[in-house]
């Protein structure tokens, strides 16, 4: 199974679970299961459209899943997902 680091954020919707271990052979199921297994979860990491939000960034082994084929990019058994939400502000 592959596993999905959770930010520390969002940790309060995953029973303070820092990573969870999902099923899906592609970055969008494993995100799905996520959801399925935390459901508190889903509205914070997709709009309501269904797509993710513009400051969710997913990463697969260290690379950004935008630049690979997005949600469609395979994930194997091994692989580690991380959601990184996007920081703004300032002047």
């Amino acid at each position: 199974m592959a596993t999905i680091r959770i930010p520390t954020p969002l940790r309060s919707y995953t029973g303070s679970q820092a990573e969870v271990s999902v099923t899906g052979d592609t970055v969008g199921a494993a995100l799905n299961d996520l959801t399925r297994q935390h459901p508190a979860l889903r509205q914070h990491l997709y709009a309501d459209s269904g797509e993710l939000r513009a400051f969710v960034n997913v990463f697969l082994n260290e690379e950004d899943v935008r630049h690979i084929r997005g949600a469609d990019t395979p994930v194997k058994k091994q692989d580690r997902l991380m959601i990184v939400p996007s920081i703004a502000g300032g002047r």
